[in-house]
């Protein structure tokens, strides 16, 4: 409730969040929240996912935290243009050199 959602963009097998999280709360468990709220969000709206993850994890056990400051516009910037990025530095090998 406290926890802010800054900037955030979802890729096809991954997310990437910026968050606010005040002192009070460890990122591990806000985490943990979200992850667990978010399985069960999708696993009652999606089409076609309940068969598949009854009795197993939707989203897997590790994340990636790190804190930031003066860099805030760039980690912002860099979420919000993931995925063009990733796409601009795909290799073509279907063309012959």
């Amino acid at each position: 409730k406290e926890v802010e959602l800054i900037e955030g963009h979802a890729m096809p097998d991954h997310i990437h969040l910026v968050l606010s999280i005040p002192p009070k709360y460890s990122v591990s468990m806000v985490i943990g929240y979200l992850k667990g709220k978010s399985a069960i969000h999708i696993h009652r709206k999606a089409e076609g996912v309940k068969k598949g993850f009854i009795g197993r994890h939707f989203w897997s056990r590790g994340y990636c935290a790190s804190t930031i400051g003066l860099d805030e516009e760039m980690i912002r910037a860099y979420v919000r243009d993931q995925e063009h990025l990733d796409k601009q530095e795909e290799l073509d090998f279907t063309q012959n050199p």
